[in-house]
């Protein structure tokens, strides 16, 4: 049977709000969209805040995690209603890794210059980092809301480790975006195929679901039509 529901995770410097443009689209397509807000605290934290809202869905629920959200889909994916997973741009971290375990092999993009601190023990990107390397792809006007609402990010989390990646074991999805300068795209391309996703390649900023969010809802809602 077919799976209803998509509950979206956002990322780092997000919110739920990144999810705004292909919530629509799904629910045209007879799907519930509902996105989950991350306190951006710990992965523990975040996982909580996904689960709640798993929990809150009748019936089984397709994942969809961008960004730092990828670590935490791998994670919350483990919950017994989480039939797939799909990742947008999105980490994917092996069990036993952090995000930062997961790209630390590679060179990082330009964007990673851009995240700065923001108070005790929390980082953020600045304007020209969203609107040169995170959002590049967007007009100005869209650029500065999402800088607007970014979640500033917990230090702590590129390091909380994965306890079992629950790609190893439920179907999964890729979307690499080619122009990516928040995460190398090489580290998207690796893991996507690592994990034996099945992958669509756009030529993209690191937030397709705002700036092709048409193919991003088609991807989604093909996932969960296939499961």
């Amino acid at each position: 049977m077919a799976v209803k529901t998509i509950v979206l995770v956002h990322g780092a410097f997000a919110d739920g709000s990144c999810w705004a443009k292909v919530i629509p689209l799904l629910t045209r397509r007879g799907l519930k969209a509902v996105a989950v807000q991350n306190p951006l605290s710990s992965l523990a934290d975040d996982v909580k805040a996904a689960h709640r809202v798993i929990e809150m869905q009748d019936g089984p629920v397709l994942l969809a995690g961008h960004s730092w959200g990828g670590a935490v889909i791998t994670e919350a994916g483990n919950h017994p209603q989480v039939k797939g997973l799909v990742y947008v741009a999105a980490g994917a971290p092996d069990s036993g890794q952090s995000f930062a375990d997961w790209w630390k092999d590679y060179t990082p993009a330009p964007g990673a210059a851009e995240i700065k601190p923001y108070g005790d023990g929390y980082v953020a990107l600045t304007l020209e980092g969203v609107r040169k390397h995170f959002v590049q792809d967007l007009p100005t006007d869209e650029a500065d809301i999402v800088y607007a609402t970014q979640g500033p990010l917990a230090v702590r989390c590129f390091g909380d480790k994965i306890t079992k990646a629950a790609w190893r074991s439920k179907p999964n999805w890729y979307i690499v975006a080619s122009e990516d300068q928040t995460i190398p795209p090489s580290v998207e391309r690796d893991s996507a195929s690592r994990m034996g996703a099945e992958t669509r390649l756009l030529k993209s900023s690191h937030v397709p679901m705002l700036s092709q969010p048409d193919v991003v809802a088609e991807f989604i809602a093909n996932a969960a039509a296939s499961l």
